[in-house]
């Protein structure tokens, strides 16, 4: 398929700029396949579309503060998004990064982010990314990062440098379940449940259980073949645990649904998935790449965000509900104010 199947258009004011005040007061659209309908309510509502029985999956990876500010001696700034730490090297302190310039840099060269707290460059990598050293001079640079370092905020989400909404991008920008470190973008779809909300779910019977990926440059790497089945997906690290694919099956067993909570659980589920629709545990890197034709084998229903035009994320909730509908949808979407990408509005496809 050409990628330009893929495309719509979005007016700049639907891209949300900010979150809604409160986590579930966002907008949800239910997308019925088997009844090829569309239903329109709040989020906060999502427990009317939801049985007993059915088993919500989700990534609670943890956004940690990727983006460093720094400052070469001659005062030019470089901006540095911590991709993964180099392997190799034992004292963890090497990692592979983003840069907005290499302009002037030479190994060697000392950047600084703050006092007592510099990134050395050692060279350029593969895939336009540099090397770089962190050097805290009391020895801890994973403390140094979270103390200096900010959350590496989509470039569609424009900030001032600084901006007082910082402090609430640094606790919205991140799920109430997010506990192992490790992403530089949120899994978006679950930034809207509160702990409240996922406490009255269980309690209408509806479980929950997890998995780890961490969502890097992969997630969001630019499809730039003109057919979609050229494009390939940088591997993320993942980890599903034991009980998680236990969960899965005895969700199976009562009858009930797998309810993916973003497309990054879509990937890991679909990647993992044995002939029977079992779950293989473990870690593991992650670079599944779904387009339309994929037999989904455990997957029964997905919450996610409204995507960008010409992505692998669109392709993939096309793979899952049809291109046709899901553009459909998106133009219903615009056309009745929604709010999109990843501080916007919600769809429960099911």
């Amino acid at each position: 398929m050409r990628l330009d199947e893929f495309d719509y258009r979005l007016p700049e004011e639907r891209v949300a700029q900010e979150p809604c005040a409160r986590r579930d007061a966002s907008r949800l659209m239910i997308l019925e396949r088997g009844a090829d309908r569309i239903v329109e309510t709040t989020f906060m509502r999502i427990g009317d579309h939801l049985k007993a029985g059915d088993l919500l999956v989700l990534n609670d990876t943890r956004v940690f503060p990727a983006r460093l500010n720094t400052r070469k001696t001659t005062g030019g700034r470089v901006e540095l998004l911590l991709v993964g730490r180099e392997p190799g090297d034992p004292s963890g302190g090497s990692w592979r990064c983003l840069a907005s310039t290499t302009r002037g840099l030479k190994p060697g060269a000392r950047l600084r982010v703050a006092a007592g707290f510099e990134a050395e460059f050692l060279g350029e990598a593969d895939g336009g990314r540099v090397r770089v050293r962190l050097l805290a001079e009391d020895g801890d640079a994973d403390a140094a990062v979270r103390r200096h370092g900010s959350v590496p905020l989509p470039p569609y989400i424009r900030r001032d440098d600084p901006d007082p909404r910082a402090a609430v991008d640094g606790e919205r920008y991140q799920t109430v379940y997010a506990r192992e470190d490790g992403a530089i973008a949120a899994p978006t779809a679950g930034l809207h449940f509160t702990l409240e909300l996922l406490d009255f779910l269980r309690s209408r019977g509806v479980t929950t259980a997890s998995l780890t990926l961490h969502v890097g440059p992969g997630t969001f790497q630019p499809v730039r073949a003109r057919e979609i089945e050229d494009h390939r997906l940088e591997p993320e690290a993942s980890r599903v645990p034991e009980e998680t694919s236990r969960a899965i099956a005895a969700c199976r067993a009562r009858g009930g649904r797998v309810v993916a909570i973003g497309t990054t659980v879509v990937r890991v589920l679909e990647d993992r998935a044995r002939e029977d629709g079992r779950i293989e545990p473990g870690d593991g890197p992650c670079g599944a790449y779904i387009t339309p034709g994929h037999r989904f084998r455990v997957v029964d229903a997905l919450l996610t965000n409204f995507h960008l035009p010409r992505t692998s994320l669109l392709i993939l909730v096309s793979a899952f509900a049809g291109r046709e509908r899901v553009l459909a949808a998106y133009r219903r979407a615009v056309e009745n104010g929604y709010r999109f990408y990843s501080y916007g509005d919600a769809m429960l496809i099911l």
